[in-house]
């Protein structure tokens, strides 16, 4: 399996590049595109397959690790923990509830009641229905246009 299909890797979103891979593999994890104890490419495959140092790489590798993630297995290289899938589940929602956090103060920073904000999430899930790229997608997933009201 190819990992690099899990990685949209954006240097001018704001993100650091490692925390942007150390997010995603928690994102593939956490959906069951990585399976505990399946190997992950080695720092030197991965960037230059992403085009990035080869220290980025290992510096989100590391930064797994630390976390209990991922493991090194001597000879073999780093593999996804067996307890990895519970601690990506928690992450990825902590990461998605501080970003609509995020969003949510700025809707209401910017005037809109908590109606308005309703309105707008219900609307914005009727649009998306379901029709996403995730992390583990091989293919780009079409986004149904958003146009006028519900």
């Amino acid at each position: 399996m190819q990992l690099t299909m899990f990685f949209t890797i954006d240097p001018n979103n704001g993100v650091a590049i490692y925390e942007q891979i150390v997010r995603q593999v928690k994102f593939a994890i956490a959906e069951g595109s990585l399976q505990p104890h399946q190997l992950l490419p080695s720092a030197r495959q991965l960037s230059g397959e992403l085009a990035v140092n080869p220290n980025t790489v290992a510096r989100a590798y590391q930064e797994l690790q630390t976390q209990g993630v991922v493991e090194l297995l001597r000879g073999r290289g780093m593999a996804v923990s067996a307890n990895a899938t519970e601690k990506c589940l928690a992450a990825r929602r902590t990461l998605i509830a501080a970003s609509l956090r995020s969003a949510l103060s700025g809707a209401l920073h910017g005037g809109l009641t908590a109606d308005e904000i309703r309105d707008l999430l219900d609307h914005e899930l009727r649009a998306l229905d379901g029709v996403v790229q995730t992390v583990g997608s091989t293919a780009e997933a079409p986004i149904k246009p958003i146009v006028g009201k519900p």
